[in-house]
């Protein structure tokens, strides 16, 4: 589905990025991927810093397309995730791959259940790629 046509199903809303945003929503990606990286701190909680970087190169891809999600709708998460194969060039099978991780954060934050290392270390390492394409892509030249 389009951007154009998640606009006219109310998933996505239409929004005028400045370049200031975009640069703000990239350096917190990078710091929240610091804290992802930050071995002292529990691995619910670093995992929760890397999906965050996702979610911020996501929303910085979506805002540089001029959108942002609907948030008073449920699923935003999910389409700024679908939205990636357009927004930022990522595969359909990192797509895939980064919608796994929504779920598995989701799971973790309602079951209260421990993550498992693996988890841990597939989303931060997906995380630093997306944030690499992310500053590729959307970086003033």
């Amino acid at each position: 589905m389009s951007l154009a046509n998640l606009e006219k199903i109310g998933r996505l809303k239409s929004h005028v990025a400045t370049s200031d945003e975009i640069v703000r929503l990239l350096a917190a990606a990078k710091r929240n991927l610091g804290d992802a990286n930050s071995e002292g701190i529990s691995d619910e909680t670093r995992f929760d810093a890397a999906y965050k970087t996702i979610m911020q190169c996501a929303l910085a891809g979506l805002a540089a397309a001029g959108y942002r999600p609907a948030t008073d709708v449920p699923g935003h998460h999910q389409i700024m995730i679908q939205s990636l194969p357009v927004t930022l060039g990522v595969s359909r099978e990192t797509m895939i791959v980064l919608d796994a991780l929504r779920k598995k954060r989701n799971i973790n934050d309602y079951s209260g259940d421990l993550l498992d290392p693996e988890s841990l270390r597939v989303c931060i390492l997906e995380a630093e790629a997306l944030l690499a394409t992310t500053f590729t892509r959307l970086q003033p030249s």
